[in-house]
C-alpha cells in the first residue's frame, strides 16, 4: 500500500513514532538475546536492567515523530543530528547517564526520517527502499560530519580496528540489515515463528555477520571471533526453528554472560528489523 497523499504528515509521523516505540519494546522483550538485557535478566550488564530500558524508551516518545516530520521536509543531516542529540540527552537524563539506546537514537531515528521523506512523496515504503534512502539522502554529509565525538567507544573501536560502525552502515544504506538481519526476520515470520523467536533468529544472524563495536570494545578481535563463530554454530543447529537451536541459543546467552560479552550493535539491528517489518506491513509493497 502506498501512503495516501491525503494522509496528514503529522498523522503518519505519529504512526512512525508508535512503531518505533513498539520496536524498542519488542527488542527488550526478546529472549534469549545472548549477553543482553531482557525481562528475564540483566545479561552482561551491572549498570542497567529492564526498568532502565523502559525509562529510556519512554523518554524517546515523540522523538521518532520529530524525525519523520523532519525527513518529510527534506532537512539536512545537521538538522537531524541536532534533533537526535537532544533526544540522546533526554535518554541519558532518564537513565541517570546510562547509555541504553544511543545506537537506536541514531539508526532508528534515521529510518524514521527516511520513512517520513518517502511518505511525503507518496512512495512505497519497503524495508529496502527506506534503508537505501538514508544513504542516498544523508550518507555523504553523514560521513563528512563527526556525529560520534572522539573518545566514544564506537569511535575508538573504529579507529583501532578499522571496522564500519553505525555511521558507516547508515551511510551505505544499512547493508548488513538489508542483506542479512531483516531477511532473516521476515523469513522467520513468514515461516510461522512468533515475534519473539523470529527476533532471536534475526539477532543470531546479526551476531554472526556484524563487526559489532560493543564486542570489540569489551574483548577485542578474540571476543568478536568467538561470538560470530558461536552464533553461526547455533544457526547451523536450526536457530530459532528447532528445539536444539533454541537450547543452543539459551546456552549461548549463559556463555556470553560468563565472558561479559554484550553485542549491543546486534540489539540495535533487531529493533530496526522489528520497526521495518511493521512499517513494510502497513505501507510497503
Amino acid at each position: 500500500m502506498i501512503v495516501n497523499a491525503t494522509v496528514e504528515t503529522s498523522t503518519f509521523a505519529q504512526t512512525v513514532d508508535d512503531l518505533a516505540i513498539k520496536a524498542l519494546h519488542a527488542e527488550l522483550a526478546c529472549y534469549p538475546k545472548p549477553g543482553l538485557v531482557s525481562f528475564r535478566d540483566c545479561g552482561s550488564h551491572a549498570d542497567m536492567d529492564a526498568a532502565t530500558f523502559l525509562a529510556s524508551i519512554d523518554s524517546l516518545r515523540g522523538y521518532f515523530k520529530d524525525m519523520a516530520d523532519a525527513g518529510g521536509r527534506a532537512v539536512d543531516f545537521k538538522t537531524l543530528n541536532r534533533i537526535g542529540m537532544a533526544a540522546e540527552q533526554k535518554m541519558l537524563a532518564a537513565t541517570q547517564g546510562v547509555n541504553t539506546h544511543r545506537g537506536a537514537v541514531f539508526s532508528l531515528g534515521l529510518l524514521a526520517a527516511a520513512s517520513g521523506h518517502g511518505a511525503a512523496r507518496d512512495q512505497r515504503l519497503s524495508a529496502t527502499s527506506v534503508c537505501l534512502q538514508v544513504g542516498n539522502l544523508w550518507g555523504a554529509e553523514m560521513l563528512a560530519t563527526s556525529y560520534q565525538c572522539r573518545g566514544t567507544n564506537g569511535a575508538l573501536v573504529r579507529d583501532r580496528y578499522g571496522v564500519a560502525g553505525a555511521r558507516e552502515q547508515a551511510a551505505d544504506g544499512f547493508p548488513a540489515l538489508r542483506r542479512h538481519s531483516f531477511p532473516a526476520l521476515r523469513a522467520a515470520r513468514e515461516a510461522g515463528l512468533d515475534t519473539n523467536w523470529a527476533g532471536v533468529q534475526s539477532f543470531l544472524t546479526s551476531v554472526a555477520v556484524l563487526d559489532d563495536s560493543n564486542l570489540l570494545h569489551r574483548g577485542g578481535r578474540d571476543a568478536l571471533d568467538f561470538a560470530q563463530c558461536r552464533a553461526k554454530e547455533t544457526l547451523l543447529l536450526g536457530g530459532a526453528f528447532t528445539m536444539e537451536g533454541r537450547r543452543a541459543a539459551r546456552l549461548l546467552h549463559s556463555e556470553f554472560v560468563a565472558a561479559w560479552l554484550s553485542p549491543g550493535g546486534s540489539a540495535d539491528m533487531l529493533a530496526l528489523c522489528y520497526f521495518l517489518h511493521d512499517l513494510e506491513s502497513m505501507f510497503g509493497v
